[in-house]
């Protein structure tokens, strides 16, 4: 396993970074940018999301297990949104969001000066 990795990052000519994984990503994976893909990724999320929760409903079928599960739901959904649309277009325009990693690195960089302009 070790030599398919070394192997991997030679061929690829990743470079180094905080992350292996995060470094190689753009080589190995492309964007996806079908727009009927992109589409089908979006439904099957709603899929997966919809039969988790109602598994989790009926294993516990009270109006608690709902409410939580409506609860946690709700805030991870107002953060996603807050990574990818509130930060590029209303705090910092240069940045383009590419994933949760891509985030997180973001926040721990140095302070960037504000580059919007008042008004």
């Amino acid at each position: 396993m070790t030599n398919q990795l070394v192997l991997l990052s030679t061929e690829v000519d990743c470079q180094p970074a905080l992350a292996y994984a995060y470094a190689c990503r753009a080589e190995i994976m492309k964007d996806l940018t079908s727009a009927r893909w992109v589409k089908a990724k979006g439904i099957l999320f709603l899929v997966l999301g919809l039969l988790s929760a109602t598994l989790l409903f009926f294993a516990h079928p009270i109006l608690k297990t709902g409410l939580l599960v409506t609860i946690a739901v709700w805030p991870f959904c107002r953060f996603y949104h807050f990574a990818f649309y509130v930060i590029e277009h209303h705090v910092d325009p240069t940045y383009r969001c590419s994933g949760l990693l891509s985030f997180a690195l973001y926040l721990i960089q140095k302070k960037r000066p504000n580059t919007r302009t008042s008004g």
